[in-house]
């Protein structure tokens, strides 16, 4: 997938997104992971997506161009992104559940408090890379502090149903990396 393919079916986004990779920059401090697992949702087709019921001022980057961060609280606790795809108006996004940490693995360690599972799951993955909802919005394409950036698709990809929803549960719209 290249920058271009990013309107195409939000299943093979989410699919093709795997491998690639986010890095941020903060206060000088670089962390990456390759993405390992995300989840798609299809806006108004989708009743577990943030954007099934219409814009609220919430959703609203959902419904903006693609290659911007949709970064949410969930649960009123943890801070979660996605990526925004498809054309403007119609909000279709992928989530960024988990990655392998390819760089700054000591700040990845400093901000999550711990050395074991620091990248293993949608809050974890926003902690150790430093995303909040201050980067809501963000262009992943810029020079900005959140970027995404082309990386290799894993050799084997494995469907399932999306974790910690209450609609639409039986999608198998959750791919990750195996093998």
């Amino acid at each position: 997938m290249t920058s271009a393919d990013i309107t195409g079916d939000v299943l093979d986004v989410a699919r093709s997104l795997l491998g690639w990779r986010l890095r941020t920059i903060f206060h000088g401090e670089r962390a990456e992971v390759a993405l390992t697992e995300v989840e798609a949702y299809d806006g108004g087709n989708d009743p577990a997506s943030h954007a099934y019921r219409g814009r609220t001022p919430r959703n609203l980057v959902m419904f903006g161009p693609p290659w911007h961060l949709y970064v949410y609280r969930a649960y009123g606790i943890h801070w979660c992104m996605n990526v925004v795809i498809g054309e403007e108006g119609r909000a279709a996004a992928v989530l960024l559940r988990g990655g392998v940490p390819t760089m700054g693995r000591e700040v990845m360690v400093a901000r999550r408090g711990r050395k074991d599972h620091l990248t293993d799951g949608p809050g974890k993955l926003c902690q150790a890379l430093g995303v909040t909802g201050e980067d809501n919005g963000a262009n992943l394409l810029g020079r900005g502090s959140v970027r995404l950036l082309e990386g290799e698709l894993p050799p084997k990809i494995k469907a399932t149903p999306r974790i910690g929803i209450s609609n639409a549960q039986d999608r198998k719209w959750r791919f990750v990396a195996s093998g």
